[in-house]
């Protein structure tokens, strides 16, 4: 097989599905685990994703689109409410209130008034209340940033489309802890769930924009 992943994929998968109407930006997981040197989930992806995430936050601020921020957190003894994902993933239970890992990063913080969905597991939409929360405001799509590309986004990007959302993912706004499964799955988000786009095309539609 000497054909690219591009080439294989043409005319079987890739359609665009574009922005709707009213559009929503969820920020996924953007804690300080994933950008604090020396801590086991330290990415230099997310890092950098970090720093360009400011830039489509001021745009959907200014328009009045809604920004939704989530975490994950812990409560349970031993985390035993993030069930077998954190037996798969011990590294997971660090996620308790209290931990300075926990917190959200600086510069990507929520902002009074912005949503919060705690969660246990790497969906956003899974056992939260996401879902309703957008449908009632009359959201038809979102606007993922955050960490991991191949974890939290990528589940989040899937079960968005099953909600019934049109899936954008901004591609300089996600990042991970290497660069084969971020491309990997970025290309596989693109070619089936959603569309993956640049911070500048982003921010253009988001400028565009108006949610009252």
């Amino acid at each position: 097989m000497t054909e690219s992943a591009s080439q294989n994929y043409e005319g079987v998968w890739g359609n665009r599905i574009g922005f709707g109407k009213r559009p929503a930006v969820i920020v996924v997981d953007f804690m300080k685990a994933y950008t604090t040197p020396g801590a086991a989930l330290f990415a230099p992806g997310v890092v950098e994703a970090v720093a360009q995430t400011p830039a489509l936050l001021d745009a959907a601020r200014r328009r009045g689109v809604p920004v939704i921020h989530t975490n994950i957190l812990y409560f349970a003894k031993d985390a035993a409410d993030g069930g077998v994902w954190v037996k798969k993933s011990p590294v997971m239970a660090a996620m308790v209130a209290g931990n300075p890992l926990a917190e959200f990063c600086d510069g990507v913080a929520p902002r009074q008034g912005e949503l919060v969905i705690t969660k246990q597991y790497a969906s956003a939409f899974f056992g939260t209340s996401l879902a309703p929360t957008l449908h009632a405001q009359g959201i038809d799509t979102v606007v993922l940033a955050g960490c991991s590309t191949s974890g939290c986004i990528r589940a989040t990007a899937v079960d968005a489309v099953q909600h019934g959302f049109r899936t954008i993912v901004v591609r300089d706004c996600v990042g991970d802890r290497h660069r084969e499964p971020h491309d990997a799955n970025l290309f596989d988000i693109d070619a089936k769930y959603g569309d993956v786009v640049g911070l500048a095309e982003a921010v253009t539609r988001l400028t565009e924009s108006a949610v009252s």
